[in-house]
């Protein structure tokens, strides 16, 4: 293997020059490449030399583009039974941000560089940093899958310097900024506004529905899918072990960590138990189901209970679904003489059904007590001056 420089001269007299990357792959096959600069055609050869060794290196005679490679990708998702919305997700990356920007690019031909001019064209045409993120861990996915068929030899993304990716990530969340009560997460005397805005809605499902919400923080993902069997009203406990998607297919929680179990409090029990009497008849089983006892669509559930309830009780509808799962996750993490349950991380993370409990951290970190808050900072800095 060998890189030389290659000389000559344009009709109009001028001088030219190329480097030429010269090899033979695994085939005893003799390939080359041309490059601009000798440093590109080094980086290369060294790339190349690599991918020998390991078995790995893909011609690009024989290699697909980016947009071959997404399509095979997703087909992928679906066999190994990704949800719809999971599979429609990525779609949009692949239609919206990848194939228009390097689609036409061959796998064999991406480069780091290449890789960081992509994101940079991503900024440029208005793609936030966040987005440019979530982007970029698709295309890693999609050059993943393609590692695993013998398409490509090298995963640029996975090559990323993981400092790089820290820095990126913490980018992003400086950019989402800390959840803040009465913005992001709804003030207790928001959620008391709402509970007393839903108290005539016992017979449509709406006060049971949005306690529910309020008290146990599932997702509503969860809700649309919760069956009465999953509710143990004798220990006062509910049962997290499906979900409906956004095209109302039944399907497993989010992840391993998503079907949990989580207690009921008394006031919650009872207002099931009436509920039960009144709800629709479901052949699904189901908790809160449309009328004809199917699956409740989101757009329905939020226009129909969610709203209407927000408006009664005289709070604009800046709040959502997850806003109610953020007040759960902050009444578990508030200290008892602020009116919270004070738990510590670990079962934060159980009760949220979060796959670990960095990502807890990462979302609710800053509510939990320091510890040095006002009585205990006044009684440690009187023990300190007391004792000189």
């Amino acid at each position: 293997m060998s890189v030389r420089k290659r000389t000559w001269t344009n009709q109009d007299g001028s001088k030219g020059q190329a480097w030429i990357a010269e090899y033979t792959d695994h085939e005893r096959k003799r390939r080359l490449r041309t490059f601009e600069t000798k440093q590109a055609a080094d980086s290369f050869h060294v790339g190349v030399t690599g991918e020998l060794r390991a078995g790995t290196h893909v011609p690009d005679s024989q290699s697909i583009t980016v947009a071959e490679a997404g399509r095979l990708w997703l087909k992928r998702c679906e066999a190994d039974g990704l949800e719809q919305s999971t599979v429609d997700y990525y779609q949009q990356h692949l239609d919206r941000h990848i194939i228009p920007v390097i689609g036409a690019v061959k796998l064999s031909r991406l480069t780091m560089p290449m890789l960081t001019s992509f994101q940079d064209k991503l900024r440029e045409l208005g793609r936030s940093p966040i987005m440019v993120r979530k982007v970029r861990i698709s295309l890693g996915a999609l050059l993943a899958d393609a590692q695993r068929r013998g398409l490509v030899g090298q995963n640029v993304v996975h090559a990323l310097p993981r400092s790089l990716r820290g820095k990126e990530a913490r980018a992003a969340a400086r950019q989402k900024g800390k959840l803040r009560v009465g913005v992001d997460i709804p003030s207790p005397d928001e959620i008391r506004a709402i509970i007393a805005a839903a108290s005539d809605g016992d017979s449509d499902g709406r006060r049971p529905l949005l306690l529910t919400a309020i008290f146990t923080g599932l997702r509503i993902s969860e809700l649309r899918g919760l069956r009465w069997d999953a509710i143990d009203f004798k220990r006062a406990v509910l049962h997290v072990r499906q979900r409906a998607d956004r095209y109302n297919a039944i399907g497993k929680p989010k992840s391993v960590a998503g079907e949990r179990t989580v207690p009921l409090p008394p006031t919650l029990v009872s207002t099931l138990r009436k509920w039960r009497l009144a709800c629709p008849n479901s052949e699904l089983g189901l908790a809160f189901p449309a009328d004809d006892g199917s699956v409740e669509s989101y757009v329905n559930i939020t226009r129909h209970a969610l709203i209407p309830t927000l408006l009664a009780a005289g709070i604009a509808a800046k709040y959502g679904w997850h806003s109610l799962r953020h007040f759960y996750a902050s009444w578990c993490i508030n200290r008892k003489v602020d009116g919270g349950l004070e738990l510590p991380a670990k079962m934060v993370q159980q009760r949220m059904g979060h796959a670990s409990i960095a990502i807890t951290m990462d979302v609710y970190g800053h509510l939990f007590p320091s510890g040095d808050d006002g009585a205990e900072l006044a009684a440690a800095e009187k023990a300190l001056l007391v004792a000189m």
